[in-house]
């Protein structure tokens, strides 16, 4: 596989420059499980903020919602990092060619930025990614990658793909530190990132974490997705409400000390919100 441009992924303040030359910014605003008014009006929301990421999917049903929203605001659409996912209904070659056309008209816009493939659903994987790489090719979309893509799908993929994937979005938190996957992903150049990235606040309680919350004055949200993006992991966690929102976005205003990031690494015990996509290997 050839790189699309240049050969590793380098942070630069609170974005991270992809393979193909593309900036996107670390954190972004997630929309799963939002619809309708709510949907519109927590990205707009976001965009005022200051979010330029939006990460939507088809699986979602709020594409329309999502891309009024982008349009409604004042925020130029060149300064907007868009991405969007296949469906597991929508593979096979002809079939995601399709589900892009569906999506694009859905969001009302002219491109997107990144186009994932969202569970590596076994019939017909290798065919949506050939037509990914179409739709690279074709310039109708920036930047192509895949999601829930352990290191066995990232080895089978090598075997046929012609274009490294920009991204892997996967679930990762420091009670999910798949270490061994964001090696993989750094030394082949793809940009991982953190989907469920503050675990829906099911581990907000860990003494560990209300430590170092104490020391760095800091909420457990902020905290954990600060440790997401020390490690120069891309996250997208997701919120409806202002006040979550803003408070989200306050992970980029500090640091953590190299010994607690340490420390947070050893969180881990395989804890998943989401299924564990293996079981499509």
């Amino acid at each position: 596989m050839q790189n699309n441009d240049s050969n590793n992924n380098t942070n630069t303040s609170n974005n991270t420059k992809l393979n193909n030359g593309i900036v996107m910014p670390l954190l972004g605003l997630g929309v799963y499980d939002m619809y309708q008014n709510e949907a519109t009006q927590a990205v707009e929301t976001a965009l005022e903020i200051g979010y330029r990421l939006i990460d939507t999917a088809s699986m979602y049903e709020n594409e329309i919602e999502i891309g009024a929203a982008i349009k409604n605001s004042q925020v130029k659409r060149a300064d907007i990092f868009l991405t969007t996912k296949l469906n597991n209904t929508d593979h096979g070659f002809e079939e995601t060619l399709k589900a892009f056309d569906t999506s694009l008209k859905k969001l009302d816009q002219d491109y997107v930025d990144l186009y994932l493939i969202h569970w590596p659903i076994k019939a017909g994987r290798k065919e949506s990614w050939m037509a990914l790489e179409k739709l690279y090719v074709e310039k109708r979309v920036r930047a192509i990658g895949v999601a829930n893509y352990t290191v066995p799908f990232l080895d089978e993929l090598k075997t046929y793909a012609s274009i490294i994937p920009a991204v892997n979005q996967v679930e990762f938190s420091p009670w999910l530190f798949q270490n061994d996957l964001l090696t993989y992903c750094k030394n082949q150049g793809t940009q991982l990132q953190s989907y469920s990235p503050i675990t829906r606040g099911q581990k907000f309680s860990d003494p560990r974490l209300i430590q170092l919350c104490d020391k760095y004055q800091k909420t457990p949200a902020q905290v954990v997705l600060r440790w997401h993006i020390e490690h120069g992991v891309s996250t997208i966690p997701k919120s409806a409400k202002k006040e979550r929102l803003v408070e989200n976005f306050g992970a980029l205003d500090f640091k953590l000390d190299s010994e607690d990031i340490l420390l947070m690494n050893t969180f881990n015990e395989d804890f998943r919100i989401c299924d564990d996509p293996i079981q499509f290997l």
